[in-house]
């Protein structure tokens, strides 16, 4: 008869070696982000074709742009807790299903009113499928590579969106701007039937449900399939105890979640800012639209780069150290952006490194902000982080405009632009110092 054992499922994690299950959960968590970017990106790409198509102005273009991230911060308020009480599973392909639906009846909108009303939705979907996915893989990641796996997998928001720019360069001209949105509903609901057969539920979640343990063992023999599990049971996560929202603001987590949300708004307001407004404002420098646009690029190559390198530091690093030194030397470079007008060389090193510290810290926040929290509120805290960091994204997209419009001056803009990202790094530092353990790294339970 075999004796009664007790297994915790993130130690269990820990000392076995990433099996082919995590991977493939790595992979469509990959996929579900990278069609997120694509979704987000397209309707940038496919604005002129819209304006042409329909005679609208610029202004009546904007709204089309600003409903999406409004989209993206009610999903995430609403639909992250639902995450927290029905599993990361369920909400996560709800949201796929619910956001390629609506993509695909944006394709067909008969006008500009009803295409931004479907693009409100989408916005919805898409900020309920994130916070989802990123908790879903931290949840299934080793303590000691948990920060570099999630920035990695997230790295497949930036291959996404840079997807939509080559497929729309590829297909407007022939197929129209419809085909794109079309391509944007299309992908994910043939994704989601895989998800369903192949995506395994978080084991924390699980745990915190109780009466789950035939499941708990199924995915654990899918991990290691000789472990011994009869007669188990499993532990690794409290029992919920109220709202998860609510549970953001308990003694012991209320100072970090002000700060995150502090973190993150001030992060997406360089970041939003800078993707949205430096080719223009490099292009009103002097250099050519040509010039701005590949130079521009270098912030998105640089996030990229340093998402993943970021990732690495916070594995071996004190996590909370390494964000607030790098949000704070992505102001330093957004300010020698400012110096550098008559230096390109320059200018593309310094937009480099803002990108590689200002957007590279953004996507480790978000690695970050699902090891701080418990597992039940654990979705809730990164969904409504993601929901105040949108704020800023709609703060910065806004704020270029005005710098611009009040004639400032180059350097001026950029050091403006900067004080966001110092702001930032020193919210992460403040973050840390609200955690008893120097170096919190493991999730919590």
């Amino acid at each position: 008869m075999s004796t009664p054992k007790t297994i915790n499922v993130q130690e269990f994690i820990n000392s076995h070696k990433l099996s082919s299950t995590q991977i493939l959960l790595l992979v469509l968590c990959f996929l579900i982000v990278a069609i997120d970017g694509f979704d987000l990106a397209s309707i940038g790409f496919i604005a002129p074709a819209i304006k042409a198509e329909w005679g609208t102005t610029p202004a009546q273009l904007a709204p089309l742009f600003g409903s999406g991230l409004f989209g993206l911060m009610l999903g995430a308020l609403i639909i992250g807790p639902l995450a927290d009480r029905f599993g990361r599973k369920a909400i996560l392909i709800f949201s796929v299903v619910f956001f390629a639906v609506a993509s695909l009846l944006s394709a067909f909108s008969p006008d500009l009113t009803v295409l931004i009303v479907l693009r409100f939705m989408t916005g919805v979907g898409l900020g309920g499928a994130m916070p989802s996915a990123v908790t879903l893989t931290s949840e299934y990641c080793p303590e000691g590579r948990r920060s570099f796996l999630v920035t990695l997998m997230f790295c497949g928001f930036t291959l996404g969106s840079a997807l939509g720019g080559v497929v729309a360069s590829q297909i407007v001209a022939d197929y129209g701007w419809r085909s794109v949105l079309v391509i944007g509903g299309v992908l994910p609901l043939l994704l989601a039937p895989v998800l369903w057969r192949l995506l395994p539920e978080s084991l924390r979640f699980l745990v915190m449900k109780g009466g789950q343990d035939q499941r708990i063992v199924s995915v654990l023999h899918r991990i290691e399939p000789s472990v011994d599990l009869t007669n188990a049971t499993f532990t690794g996560a409290e029992k919920p105890h109220g709202s998860p929202v609510l549970q953001l603001f308990e003694t012991d987590l209320w100072r970090g979640t002000l700060l995150l949300w502090a973190t993150f708004f001030m992060g997406l307001v360089v970041i939003y800012l800078l993707s949205n407004w430096l080719p223009t404002i490099i292009n009103n420098s002097g250099l050519s639209l040509q010039a701005a646009a590949l130079i521009t690029a270098m912030f998105q190559i640089g996030g990229t780069v340093g998402s993943v390198s970021l990732g690495r530091l916070m594995d071996k690093f004190n996590p909370y150290h390494v964000l607030a030194f790098s949000y704070a030397s992505g102001g330093v470079f957004v300010f020698l952006i400012g110096l550098s007008s008559e230096l390109p060389w320059l200018m593309t090193l310094a937009i480099f490194g803002a990108g590689f510290s200002g957007s590279g810290s953004q996507v480790g926040a978000n690695a970050l902000a699902a090891a701080y929290y418990p597992t039940a509120s654990r979705a809730t805290g990164v969904a409504w982080a993601n929901a105040v960091g949108r704020l800023g994204a709609v703060s910065g997209s806004m704020l270029g405009g005005v710098m611009l419009s009040m004639g400032l001056s180059f350097p001026t803009i950029f050091a403006l632009t900067a004080i966001p990202g110092i702001i930032a790094g020193a919210s992460m530092f403040a973050v840390g110092l609200t955690r008893r353990r120097a170096v919190p790294v493991a999730v919590a339970a």
